[in-house]
């Protein structure tokens, strides 16, 4: 292997790795995209996902959502204090209780309410510990 051609390996290495952290937060961003709708999925931690991911790949992505209108906001605040605004607290708890709301309308099995119970609670108590944004 000569000297010229370590660089060129790394330099597909590191695209690759661009390449991956950049389909990452796509995905993570699609992903929370979907949350918007659909009241179990995540919206806020998969956005703060991406930003995570494009910093490592895209700055040109990473600026878009930092000066987004709806999410620059969300994460600026996660990453400056660790914080979430309450009305994005109140957000997420109601869309928790509505979807434990909704397995019990469901008849869910009492197992299957158990731990989605506890999974829920977790992150509530998770959401409500931090600090207001």
């Amino acid at each position: 292997m000569t000297q010229q051609s370590q660089p060129d390996t790394k330099q597909t290495q590191n695209k690759t790795v661009r390449m991956l952290w950049t389909g990452a937060g796509l995905l993570s961003l699609f992903i929370g995209g979907l949350g918007v709708v659909l009241p179990l999925l995540p919206t806020t931690p998969l956005v703060i996902l991406a930003a995570f991911c494009f910093s490592k790949s895209s700055p040109r992505l990473r600026h878009w959502l930092l000066n987004h209108r709806t999410f620059g906001p969300l994460i600026r605040d996660w990453e400056a204090t660790g914080s979430i605004a309450p009305k994005y607290k109140a957000i997420a708890l109601t869309a928790m209780a509505l979807a434990f709301a909704l397995s019990l309308a469901m008849g869910l099995k009492p197992l299957i309410l158990v731990i989605q119970a506890v999974c829920l609670c977790g992150a509530a108590l998770y959401i409500l510990s931090r600090p207001n944004g």
